[in-house]
Order: C-alpha cells, then structure tokens, then sequence
C-alpha cells in the first residue's frame, strides 16, 4: 500500500518537539518498510528551502537551545529514496524558486494534482 502523506500546517509543534511531527513519522513508518511519500503545500512548502536557519529563535527572554531543522529532515527523506513533491503555484505565491529548494524535491503544478493522488492507495491530509 502506498501512502501519500500531505502536510499543509507548517511548523506544528516543532517548538515543543524540534521536529515536524508528519516529518518524523515519516521517517518511522519508513523505516519499518511502509512505502510513504510526501506533498508539501501551503504554508508548508516553506520545508522544501534548503537554507533555513531558526538558531536564533526566541520568544522575550526565553532562547530555543534545539531550534527545528525542518530542511535537513526533509532531505534526509530524499536521502532515503521518500518522494517529497511541493505544489508549484504554492511556491511561487510564497515568492520561493526552484533553485532554493532542497536537492530532489520533485515540483507538481496544481492543475496535475489529481493525478498524482491517483498513484496512491491512502492519502493522510495533515
């Protein structure tokens, strides 16, 4: 069965945790062999730009020492043959170029949606 993990909420939890949460259990369910693959839109195509840097995070005085690193998960996906898609128009609306993307992040315009969520037995919309 191959599963088509949407994430649309960008950045959840990842104050608490450091880690998207769709992101990682991606990773998980990879790793005990499940064929997933990833569609970032909306605010979270914002994951498919290479150089992000929350290292100086903070909220008043309080400092994240473990800021999120959202782009080095996501290529880790890519390193481990995951597909990551994001909408092109998504992007674009967010003034973001291909060329600032992570190295494999496949692009989808919005009209081709459809066809893509036909290639897969379950779609989980986050």
């Amino acid at each position: 069965m191959r599963v088509l993990q949407i994430i649309e909420t960008a950045y959840r939890a990842t104050i608490e945790e450091q880690d998207d949460t769709v992101v990682y259990m991606t990773h998980a369910l990879h790793g005990a062999g499940a064929a997933t693959s990833v569609l970032l839109r909306g605010n979270a195509v914002n994951y498919a730009v290479a150089d992000q840097d929350a290292s100086g995070l903070r909220f008043g005085t309080w400092r994240q020492s473990e800021p999120p690193r959202i782009a080095a998960d996501v290529a880790s996906l890519l390193e481990k043959h995951v597909d990551v898609f994001a909408i092109r128009e998504d992007l674009e609306e967010r003034g973001l170029r291909e060329e600032t993307l992570i190295r494999g992040i496949k692009t989808v315009p919005r009209g081709e949606l459809a066809g893509l969520l036909e290639r897969f037995d379950r779609i989980w919309h986050w």
